[in-house]
């Protein structure tokens, strides 16, 4: 793994396959859906600071659907679920959380929820059994969950501290001050049992969660430029793409955070990075969207 890294370094960064064009402003969210079985390409969702959120054909490279539920605002958070490419989950600047039914051409919210919160933190998705899903998001009054088995909650905040919580009693579990600034992504990696975070200072911070439910600071990365909007783990968990204030996307070897390319293509801060969940190592893509309007797609270490 490490030699294959390292001679891929030796050739110049590559430039993006292609550019996606048409979301007409900020591009805040992506999220990438294979159907079953999987196509030669997967369906990309886009969520815009015009609230309008995109379907993109990646064959086509040209926009197949346009939704329009948040009132015009900012679309900040796009999710689909597995195996259920009729319904996705988004979230704007208008408070709300939407559901969407997408089956047989339609393009309706059949049910919403008001937050009250009018932040910048992203909703999260977790299938706890068959059919049945938990949904996570900020909150303006806070309400504890009824008692009972629930998975466990990593949330990053505004002072820079990632906690964690136990969603059955509504109590925190562990708190880890990694971050002087507010946090604006993280990700984890729950094999390995650890995760990174990134906010708007010029740090990565690397931290694991050991067998007591304790967070530790395991590795920092300072960084040439302050500002990351987001940070995203390949599916397989073994590069580590984050989005940079400073236009550029950077890449890491995830088990040891080694530095691997430095994407230079957009022209204004990158907002939001994904990666394709393609089975195939020879299909992943990556995508970047940002506040210059477009959105990039790469094809990075696909047989790493």
């Amino acid at each position: 793994m490490a030699r294959s890294f390292k001679s891929t370094m030796a050739l110049p960064p590559p430039d993006p396959q292609y550019i996606l064009r048409g979301a007409n402003d900020a591009v805040n969210t992506l999220c990438f859906h294979c159907r079953d079985p999987e196509p030669e390409f997967p369906m990309l969702f886009s969520g815009s600071a015009n609230g309008l959120i995109h379907i993109w054909n990646l064959k086509t490279r040209r926009v197949d659907r346009t939704l329009d539920g948040h009132g015009g605002k900012s679309v900040y958070w796009v999710k689909t679920f597995p195996n259920r490419r009729e319904a996705i989950l988004s979230q704007g600047r208008d408070q709300h959380v939407c559901l969407w039914d997408l089956a047989e051409g339609r393009n309706s919210v059949t049910d919403s929820l008001c937050t009250g919160n009018v932040g910048f933190c992203k909703g999260s998705l977790l299938e706890v059994a068959e059919g049945r899903w938990l949904l996570a998001t900020a909150w303006k009054n806070l309400e504890e969950p009824s008692s009972g088995s629930s998975p466990l909650l990593l949330v990053g905040y505004e002072d820079g501290s990632v906690v964690l919580w136990n969603l059955s009693t509504g109590s925190t579990l562990s708190r880890l001050a990694c971050h002087q600034e507010p946090i604006m992504g993280l990700d984890f990696d729950a094999e390995k049992a650890k995760g990174v975070s990134g906010s708007s200072e010029k740090i990565l911070c690397v931290w694991s969660l050991d067998e007591q439910q304790n967070l530790e600071l395991q590795q920092t990365h300072q960084l040439t430029n302050p500002g990351i909007a987001e940070t995203a783990l390949r599916p397989d968990k073994k590069i580590l793409a984050t989005a940079g204030w400073d236009h550029r996307i950077r890449l890491f070897g995830w088990k040891k955070l080694k530095p691997l390319a430095v994407l230079d293509y957009h022209t204004a801060a990158i907002h939001c990075v994904a990666f394709s969940d393609h089975a195939q190592p020879s299909e992943r893509l990556l995508a970047a969207g940002s506040k210059d309007h477009r959105i990039s797609l790469w094809s990075i270490y696909s047989q790493a």
